[in-house]
């Protein structure tokens, strides 16, 4: 049981966050009103895209120094999940954009952070079709940790230099005030900290559940 401690808090955070964050009071904020509660899904999830491809490099150069196939294995599962927490980050993003700003089209269009994402998860689906195209397990892994890593300083320079050099209708970027100024009674904190932490816990799990899966598959297939 004190082993899976982690995985016992996540279903706690996420529970608490489901349920709380939904009739929780919040600030009534000119155009966001109710749909500051989105606060506590979207951001976390790029919190966890983040961390995850942040293990996924990290791993990729484990294994250019190792050329052990577990550490390629952690890789790839990390941007697969990563893929997938970037996913629903864009579209919690795209609903929010759509109240907050008043068309989906200005966070599509006028948006940098917005489109710089897109940008940046169509590298790492580039990086999953071509992992699939490479036929020699030990070339596909090699080539795999080479790109995840020029993919991973691409994808900053993406969502996080270029939006800087731009205006940007996102709070607390291009001189627009972070959220820090409108909760002044702290009340969106709450929540927004066990949220962060509590979807990465579960990103952290779905990623560790499919390693598992990996390595038992790779048993299985040894003679």
């Amino acid at each position: 049981m004190l082993r899976h401690w982690w995985k016992i808090l996540a279903t706690i955070l996420v529970l608490y966050v489901v349920g709380y964050g939904l009739i929780i009071e919040v600030p009534d904020l000119p155009r966001m009103h109710e749909s500051i509660r989105n606060l506590f899904y979207h951001v976390p999830m790029w919190f966890t895209m983040l961390l995850l491809l942040l293990i996924s490099v990290v791993y990729s150069i484990k294994y250019l120094r190792s050329r052990d196939p577990i550490h390629d294995t952690i890789s790839i599962e990390c941007i697969n999940v990563a893929i997938l927490f970037g996913l629903l980050g864009f579209v919690t993003g795209a609903i929010w954009g759509m109240y907050a700003w008043g068309a989906i089209s200005q966070f599509l269009i006028r948006e940098p952070k917005s489109l710089a994402s897109i940008i940046g998860i169509l590298i790492y689906l580039g990086y999953v079709i071509l992992r699939g195209s490479i036929v020699e397990e030990q070339n596909r892994a090699k080539v795999s940790a080479v790109f995840n890593i020029f993919a991973f300083v691409l994808f900053n320079v993406f969502i996080i230099v270029i939006p800087r050099l731009t205006d940007s209708l996102h709070p607390g970027s291009g001189g627009n005030p972070g959220f820090s100024i409108y909760d002044s009674e702290n009340t969106l904190k709450v929540v927004f900290y066990p949220a962060a932490v509590g979807w990465i816990l579960l990103g952290l799990w779905i990623m560790n559940m499919r390693v598992r899966i990996k390595k038992i598959s790779m048993k299985l297939d040894q003679p």
